[in-house]
């Protein structure tokens, strides 16, 4: 069964190829016990190439930018914009500037749930499968039950608005407008004590991430701090931005950062190099998301760009190599994204919510850049 050994161990370690086995549903004929509880050598033989096939068809349509786009519109009465999202195979969760969390069905693209209880707009989130945390500009952070829905915590420290919340692993740590970042211990929903409080930037603090190991944070006064995870002291200062930073992601021992300075940089965390500067937004660079393959960004110019970044790794690839496609679908600024080897999914101060899917393009778009879209629209009552 070579075949079938082959294929399951390009599903063990490589993020696409599980992730086509679930969509594909040939995950079913893997990992099976005994050789007689599945098909033959020879359907894992034939698989192989279709598997392939598949594979080189959706990295065409992420360089070639051809998807298939799926359009929420998520407006209500009293506000405009969707300011961060979250999603997994069965659901969205949004947070929008009329206070409230929404939660929609994937697939459907139905509201299955409003959540309210903030008194600003929802600013942050991030969910697991057993709560929500919502920061908002009322300046208090609240955990919700993300089956029931039900409020099981609020924690009120921050004294201007929650720009940005990170946690996993039993601690959290929130950032605000007042220039602070708050380090939690998280023993469960409603056990949430603040550990420490982070002081040094000398503007909003618009975005924090971290590991095991540091704490990284970055401000409107044009810095990235970098701290101890386990002590919380202060590491060392990233500077290079000529304007302030609103957003980053880090992970292993590379920052990738984005600035009103309309640029992204990446940088070394560990000895705090600035690895490259990515060019060709027309304005503030708002949301910033990587994985091993890609840099995708959204930006107040309305567009998402996607970047090649292992060639942006390499000191040796031209600048005009690096931007591997530009996407223009928001009429407003590109507030949040998430991205995954099949779909990008974005939200914009046009109160939409975007699904840009690159695997499931229909064959009368495979000539196209463009593709036609199916648009749902929620009205809050």
């Amino acid at each position: 069964m070579l075949w079938k050994k082959l294929i399951e161990r390009m599903v063990r370690t490589d993020p696409l190829w599980k992730g086509l086995s679930e969509r594909r549903g040939w995950d079913q004929y893997l990992f099976k016990n005994r050789p007689t509880d599945g098909p033959p050598n020879s359907f894992y033989r034939s698989l192989y190439p279709k598997i392939i096939q598949d594979i080189e068809t959706i990295e065409s349509n992420w360089r070639c930018g051809r998807h298939n786009l799926q359009r929420i519109q998520c407006r209500s009465e009293n506000s405009k914009g969707v300011y961060c999202l979250q999603y997994d195979d069965d659901k969205i969760i949004s947070g929008l500037r009329d206070n409230s969390i929404k939660i929609w069905d994937k697939t459907s693209l139905e509201c299955l749930k409003v959540l309210t209880g903030h008194t600003g707009s929802v600013l942050c989130l991030q969910y697991d499968e057993r709560v929500i945390v919502t920061g908002s500009s009322d300046s208090t952070v609240r955990v919700w039950d993300v089956n029931t829905g039900e409020v099981l915590n609020t924690l009120i420290h921050h004294n201007e608005a929650v720009l940005h919340l990170r946690f996993s692993n039993g601690l959290m740590v929130t950032c605000s407008k007042d220039r602070s970042i708050a380090v939690w211990d998280m023993a469960s929903a409603t056990d949430i004590t603040l550990r420490r409080v982070l002081v040094g930037h000398r503007a909003a603090v618009n975005v924090v991430d971290f590991d095991d190991k540091y704490i990284v944070s970055a401000s409107g006064d044009r810095t990235i701090k970098v701290w101890s995870t386990s002590t919380c002291e202060f590491v060392r200062t990233l500077n290079g931005h000529k304007r302030g930073i609103a957003c980053l992601q880090y992970r292993d021992r590379l920052v990738v950062s984005g600035s009103s300075d309309n640029t992204i940089r990446l940088w070394d965390i560990e000895c705090g190099a600035c690895l490259r500067v990515l060019e060709g937004h027309e304005e503030l660079v708002r949301c910033i998301r990587f994985d091993n393959k890609r840099i995708v960004s959204g930006a107040y110019d309305g567009k998402i760009k996607v970047w090649d970044l292992q060639a942006a790794l390499d000191p040796r690839a031209p600048a005009s190599t690096l931007c591997l496609r530009t996407l223009v679908e928001h009429s407003g600024r590109v507030f949040r994204l998430q991205f995954d080897e099949f779909q990008i999914i974005s939200s914009s101060h046009d109160d939409t919510i975007l699904i840009w899917d690159f695997l499931n393009v229909p064959p009368s778009a495979q000539n196209e850049t463009r593709s036609p879209s199916r648009t749902y629209t929620y009205i809050s009552r």
